[in-house]
């Protein structure tokens, strides 16, 4: 992970998801982990939970899951993000990460899926004046 780590600047990916969180009521989280213990769909979904995603007042969280040691990441949304988009969304920003991930552009990559996801997120979820972020913009980090 140090070395995956060294190449990433967490603070442009923590400033691009504050910009892509500031026009939409959606959430967007990073989370990086050594190593996915099991398939890498189902320990998305318990980082999602373990976040507290799911408890957002719309249902639109989005989290961009690595696990860097192993090569593995996935990308999913809630109920509410779900609901809108189609089911070769997710597809496509995975594709966005695999691109600049084989090419060790780790920032770059996150930076980008989740410039997308936040445009995506203004569509379907645009800011309102009663927003809050509900839910912390850094990196969360695993084992």
């Amino acid at each position: 992970m140090e070395e995956f780590l060294l190449q990433l600047d967490e603070d442009r990916i923590v400033t691009s998801i504050g910009e892509a969180e500031s026009s939409t009521s959606g959430e967007i989280r990073v989370h990086i982990e050594k190593h996915c213990p099991i398939e890498v769909l189902d320990r998305s979904v318990e980082v999602f939970a373990n976040l507290h995603m799911h408890q957002t007042r719309q249902r639109n969280g989005v989290l961009i899951y690595i696990a860097c040691h192993d090569h593995k990441f996935a990308i999913i949304g809630d109920a509410g993000i779900n609901a809108k988009v189609g089911p070769n969304f997710w597809q496509e920003e995975k594709q966005i990460l695999s691109h600049h991930f084989q090419a060790s552009q780790f920032t770059d990559g996150i930076v980008k899926a989740i410039h997308k996801v936040g445009t995506v997120l203004k569509q379907h979820f645009p800011y309102r004046p009663d927003d809050i972020n509900e839910l912390p913009d850094d990196i969360s980090y695993g084992d």
